[in-house]
């Protein structure tokens, strides 16, 4: 008998009834090893997807709530956008000072260059935000609390500093930055610089996993043992952890960027 997925949301298994066979299709034309129901069935344990009744879990909790949350960003950007004036008032002066706090941060992060990345750390706020947000809804999971996410956006931030920091410099520059300011101290800081630039995606994933990971874990546990009121004031610090965990993380991405396209003036 097939091993039946744990903690199955109610909204994956939907998801995956109606366009999992055509995603499973996909993976296996990149060479994913995703077998058919009948052949997960006959694996049992390890089938290496899981089976729920008669649905192939193709699409994983985190992945589906990930697509929910940009649903809701893209949301928000679009009826935030659709009916602007040249005086704000409502909603669309809530995003205008998104987009003026944004700007403001990144001004003063990396420079008069900062806005020009507006779209990377805008985009990383709304989603990390709303990814933390949404695992206080009922039946529903934060994206963010899935080690697998967090690693997909650390990996891009990692790849994409050291992209612009090469555009911005040249590649040869940018790379001779690693071994400091004196051409003695190569062997020694080379190894350093090496070792600390990939050390942070780790970091930036291991942060905001084990923080929103632990939130949701307390507040199971609380909605458990006492379901009614008692858990209020933990769900009101965990709104205050996510804008703080967003905050980090983006913070983190802009200081990451700064060091990339202003090392000359280091």
């Amino acid at each position: 008998m097939a091993a039946e997925i744990e903690h199955l949301l109610a909204i994956t298994k939907v998801v995956n009834a109606v366009i999992g066979k055509p995603a499973a299709a996909i993976l296996r034309t990149f060479g994913a090893d995703i077998p058919t129901l009948e052949q997960a069935k006959e694996l049992g344990e390890a089938s290496p997807v899981k089976v729920a009744g008669d649905v192939l879990i193709v699409l994983p909790n985190h992945v589906v709530e990930a697509w929910l949350v940009m649903g809701v960003v893209f949301g928000l950007a679009y009826f935030g956008t659709r009916t602007l004036k040249m005086i704000p008032k409502g909603k669309q002066h809530i995003f205008e000072l998104f987009v003026e706090g944004i700007d403001s941060l990144l001004e003063s992060v990396i420079g008069p260059k900062g806005p020009k990345y507006f779209n990377l750390i805008g985009a990383l706020a709304l989603f990390i935000l709303c990814g933390n947000l949404i695992g206080l809804l009922p039946f529903c999971e934060s994206p963010t609390a899935n080690v697998n996410t967090n690693g997909a956006m650390a990996l891009f931030v990692f790849l994409y500093y050291h992209f612009n920091g090469m555009k911005e410099l040249g590649v040869w520059k940018y790379c001779k930055h690693f071994a400091g300011p004196m051409p003695l101290l190569a062997p020694l800081m080379v190894p350093i610089e090496i070792i600390s630039h990939l050390s942070r995606p780790l970091s930036l994933t291991v942060r905001l996993f084990g923080n929103i990971r632990g939130e949701d874990i307390v507040l199971i546990i609380l909605m458990f043992l006492v379901p009614y009121f008692v858990p209020l004031p933990m769900m009101v610090l965990m709104i205050f952890s996510s804008l703080l965990q967003t905050f980090i993380f983006i913070m983190l991405t802009m200081m990451y960027l700064a060091g990339a396209v202003a090392v000359e003036e280091h």
